[in-house]
């Protein structure tokens, strides 16, 4: 198996002696776009300074490519790029002056390699305009052009679709594809809309109260589920209703039509043919398939999120 670029290795964090983080363990590899999910004040963001050096750990490692955060910082860190809440831009100057001030931190950057990340992130139109004239989505795509400058092994991004409008959040999300996929970039993402990650993401962490509650591939969590919520379409519609309540129970809803319940997935095949030797005519068979908000609420429960 591939070496893990990053690994967390019983990472934690007690504030005035209260834990916040209580030992995380998990790793990153590299070609793979990782989901950190959680509720609000979960922790995500508090784990994700203190992966970038942004805050000390009370106890635990980070290490990054062989280096340890803890005690090698400088190697550990130039290896990682990162957007932690909202890219800092100087909006009186251009996109391309932002990325020429940048790029004088971090020794051997070439003009080359910043006309590449901006051509990756697809700003190449209006990279000569000032940073002022920017919608949300242009500075977030810069902040990520700037945080690939330095090529780094793992992009760590903190709710990159906070503030954006749907085609913005699609951008942002064909460009997290394409880093992981053609440069072999490993990703961390943060966020808070569920149906995003499970578009974007391979891998997820489900984090509550500081504890590591699951971490799966997003097609396993979604392929976990066995109840399926199934909805037929079926005349005549009292028949079909009475035999469906015998056979599963008072949870079958009618909606004009059409009945929606919950069964088994190896179950369906069966109660169609029972409706059908009961001459009931079954126009359509929809299984409602499980989403990461489902497997997200199955974990965290309803209440946890604020």
């Amino acid at each position: 198996m591939a070496e893990p670029v990053m690994q967390l290795k019983n990472l934690t964090k007690s504030i005035r002696n209260k834990p916040i983080i209580k030992g995380l363990d998990f790793e990153i590899y590299s070609g793979e776009v990782f989901g950190f999910l959680g509720p609000n004040g979960a922790g995500k963001t508090t784990t994700i300074r203190m992966m970038v050096g942004l805050m000390s750990m009370t106890d635990g490692d980070v290490v990054i490519k062989g280096h340890s955060v803890k005690k090698d910082f400088k190697k550990a860190i130039r290896y990682v790029g990162g957007i932690v809440e909202n890219p800092e831009m100087y909006p009186f100057m251009t996109g391309w002056k932002n990325l020429i001030h940048y790029s004088r931190m971090v020794p051997g950057i070439s003009k080359e390699r910043i006309q590449e990340v901006i051509r990756l992130v697809g700003l190449e139109k209006r990279i000569k305009d000032k940073v002022s004239k920017y919608s949300l989505g242009m500075r977030q795509r810069l902040g990520i052009a700037q945080a690939l400058l330095h090529n780094p092994s793992i992009l760590i991004l903190d709710e990159p679709t906070n503030g954006l409008d749907p085609s913005g959040i699609r951008e942002i999300r064909s460009y997290i594809r394409r880093l992981a996929e053609e440069e072999g970039v490993a990703v961390i993402v943060s966020s808070h809309i569920l149906s995003e990650m499970e578009m974007m993401c391979d891998r997820i962490g489900i984090i509550k109260n500081g504890e590591l509650v699951s971490i799966q591939s997003v097609h396993d969590a979604l392929q976990q589920s066995d109840q399926k919520e199934v909805t037929i379409e079926a005349l005549p519609i009292i028949d079909a209703y009475e035999i469906l309540q015998e056979f599963v129970g008072g949870s079958v809803k009618q909606q004009q039509n059409e009945l929606t319940f919950s069964i088994k997935r190896d179950e369906v095949p069966v109660i169609i043919n029972k409706l059908v030797e009961q001459n009931i005519d079954v126009f359509s068979v929809n299984v409602n398939r499980s989403t990461l908000e489902d497997k997200f609420l199955d974990l965290i429960g309803e209440g946890a999120i604020e």
